[in-house]
């Protein structure tokens, strides 16, 4: 259509894009389409980057970085203009890398020539004719997350303002089950004070034992973590347009996280067991109210938000580089080697469900401001109360 290119048909007010390399001076985030008026809470982008930051299993770079944001673009005084706005945190670890990743000057003093087994090394070395893997793993790097999780906190300042709560906790780290709980404020909580992010004491305390194990063994861990948002209207998302399906965007943006291999939204997987009967979520009425009995939509449905709690599973693989590395082989002679090893966690399934959380933030505000008007917040908010 002459005039009118949107990159596709999807109606987007909210958009990002992260840059930076893992070892390079900053990570930055650009984020467009934020209301005019809203006060955006720094510190509390802050909290957001130390939550991720947490979790035990954690690596060696989680005790040199700290994560803290700086403003260059898009407030003044604290409050959005809805012009871009444009956040950076600085790499400390940068300094012990200048020259090697120096931006316009030097050379690599050693080029990395052996891929690691499930990481991105071998194919975007072969996609861009890299002859360093740096190159690829540097921008692979989850180091990425640090950046990109702004684009959710700062998304969800908005939500939490109406209302809406955000949370996330580990249901299974490697072989270890954590029983079946309703996502709920106390839960959350239960969560937070845990340092896997478990909320159950005993799964918590043998998620810590096959860490351990992992660690001692030169091993990583992978699991499933569960993310839930409580308070949401309904009928945020379309069901006109398969792009436009809050189930798509969510999809999307949470298998765009490092090392994510799978989602599933409710009952997920476990539903195709049930018959049609038994999986779908009846309507009760409650003092003149409409709930459903059940919520294995996972508060979904049709693409949109049906007013139950929207709930879904994410599945996290180990990840790839280990302290005993895998076979693998030299590019330049085509030996078999072991794989280049990096600093890295041995677990890192509890920020993951951080970065998850706050992420899936930007899909919902989009669809609110699809809603509910883009421009103004103070015309945003008295729209939303008025349809409450």
């Amino acid at each position: 259509m002459p005039g009118m290119y949107r990159g596709s048909l999807m109606q987007q007010i909210i958009s990002y894009m992260s840059a930076g390399e893992s070892h390079g001076p900053a990570e930055v985030l650009i984020i467009r389409g934020l209301p005019a008026g809203f006060h955006l809470d720094i510190d509390a982008l802050d909290r957001q980057l130390q939550r991720r930051q947490q979790g035990y299993g954690r690596g060696g770079r989680m005790r040199i970085e700290k994560d803290e944001v700086r403003v260059l673009s898009g407030l003044r005084h604290g409050i959005t203009l809805a012009s871009p706005l444009t956040l950076m945190i600085e790499n400390k670890d940068h300094a012990r890398w200048r020259k090697e990743m120096d931006p316009l000057q030097g050379e690599a003093q050693s080029k990395v020539r052996v891929p690691r087994p499930g990481h991105a090394d071998f194919a975007g070395a072969a996609k861009y004719g890299f002859d360093d893997i740096r190159n690829v793993l540097e921008r692979a790097s989850a180091r990425e997350t640090a950046a990109r999780i702004l684009a959710g906190a700062v998304c969800r300042q908005f939500l939490e303002e109406l209302g809406m709560r955000l949370g996330s906790y580990l249901i299974r780290l490697a072989d270890v089950r954590c029983p079946d709980m309703q996502p709920g404020e106390e839960l959350f909580r239960k969560a937070e004070e845990s340092d896997v992010r478990c909320p159950d004491p005993k799964s918590a305390e043998l998620m810590r034992k096959a860490i351990d194990k992992a660690k001692a063994a030169g091993d990583s861990l992978g699991g499933i973590f569960r993310v839930a948002v409580l308070g949401l209207p309904p009928g945020l998302g379309s069901y006109v347009h398969w792009d436009e399906k809050l189930t798509s965007r969510i999809a999307a943006e949470i298998m765009g996280i490092q090392a994510v291999r799978g989602i599933a939204f409710g009952a997920g997987f476990e539903g195709a067991g049930l018959s049609g009967s038994a999986y779908h979520d009846i309507f009760v009425i409650e003092k003149e109210r409409i709930k459903r009995a059940t919520n294995r939509a996972g508060g979904l449905e049709g693409g949109m938000s049906n007013g139950e709690v929207l709930q879904f599973d994410a599945v996290m693989k180990p990840i790839p580089t280990l302290t005993s590395p895998l076979d693998s082989f030299n590019m330049d002679t085509m030996k078999k080697v072991t794989a280049h090893q990096e600093r890295s966690d041995v677990c890192a399934l509890p920020a993951a469900a951080v970065v998850a959380e706050n992420l899936c933030a930007v899909p919902l505000l989009n669809a609110l401001l699809l809603r509910y008007g883009a421009d103004r917040w103070d015309h945003i908010l008295r729209r939303v109360k008025e349809d409450a």
